[in-house]
């Protein structure tokens, strides 16, 4: 195993976030929110909590990972994850993914990944920026997925795996695994009709439907109520805004995304989350995402939280049971 370098780092370096070039914003971000929720699009595995600590101050030089290990982990799972990442390098740097024609038009995706250190989230995947070019009847879409392996040291994990050379590719291969899932989704949402859809993609599609269908009434629509509920607390929308009408579906969706990512990750990778702990984070995660609510509002807001809280947590159950 090659010798582990470790540096000195302020408590400003190691949670602040770099981003190189522009990248697109989540639509179902509402502005103003917390600084974090404004440019993600979707969050995996936010604020956990860690059983052991890393020793002192110090925190791991990221090279010590190999990008061929990641890569064969991810394999061992799935083709489609691994010919999305196979000719992309954990650089930061934008690898071509995929080209498809339609008509006169050519449609390219782009994807970047990095893995640091950025403070108390696993992982980010950023919605394609869309760039048009009409000269050469080009669209590209661009996207970026960040990698934080700072659970080195949770405790189920270090059971699992005492080399740490071992432990940050498992670690760096399942959030990576995680976030391409999102990834997958969002090129099958852009690809023009009439192409091959991956197997994720196709599968994610009818789990979404069955989260819309009569099968899972009274559990989604108590969700959906629960949504609705926060968006009339928050400060950003007029009563009859039609924003707001639109923002309750969107972020359903986003619900079932993750539910249905995690669960995927979970099955593929093991070290499993529970249906609470998914809809507890997610619930707040959504009802940031609509935006502040006013000072006067903030206990009927808590309030509504915990309740989207029960309420997804019985919703996902009921997926489980019927449907994954």
């Amino acid at each position: 195993m090659p010798e582990i370098k470790t540096k000195k780092a302020s408590p400003k370096q190691k949670n602040s976030l770099q981003l190189h070039g522009e990248w697109g914003e989540s639509p179902l971000v509402s502005s103003p929110t917390p600084h974090f929720v404004q440019f993600f699009s979707l969050v995996s595995f936010p604020f956990p909590n860690c059983s052991l600590s890393p020793p002192g101050l110090l925190y791991l030089d990221l090279n010590i990972y190999r990008e061929p290990m990641i890569k064969a982990l991810i394999k061992e799972q799935s083709e489609d994850l691994y010919r999305l990442i196979k000719r992309v390098h954990f650089d930061g740097k934008c690898y071509r993914v995929k080209c498809v024609r339609s008509g006169e038009w050519e449609y390219c995706w782009d994807l970047a990944v990095r893995v640091q250190f950025f403070g108390m989230m696993q992982g980010l995947a950023f919605e394609p920026k869309r760039i048009v070019s009409r000269k050469d009847k080009k669209i590209i879409y661009r996207s970026l997925v960040l990698v934080n392996p700072y659970e080195l040291w949770e405790r189920e994990l270090v059971e699992k795996l005492w080399n740490l050379q071992e432990r940050i590719e498992f670690l760096i291969a399942k959030i990576l695994f995680h976030e391409c899932i999102h990834i997958l989704i969002f090129f099958g949402k852009t690809l023009p009709s009439g192409f091959e859809q991956t197997d994720i993609f196709l599968e994610f599609r009818e789990v979404l439907k069955f989260a819309n269908s009569e099968k899972l009434c009274p559990e989604s629509c108590d969700v959906q109520s629960g949504l609705r509920n926060l968006a009339d607390l928050v400060t950003n929308f007029p009563e009859s805004s039609e924003k707001k009408l639109d923002l309750v579906p969107e972020l359903y969706e986003f619900l079932i995304h993750e539910k249905y990512s995690i669960k995927k990750t979970d099955m593929a990778f093991g070290l499993s989350w529970s249906n609470r702990k998914i809809s507890r984070n997610y619930a707040k995660i959504a009802a940031l995402k609509m935006g502040p609510s006013l000072e006067s509002n903030k206990k009927f807001w808590k309030k509504e939280v915990s309740r989207l809280h029960k309420d997804l947590e019985e919703l996902y159950d009921r997926i489980d049971i019927i449907r994954l």
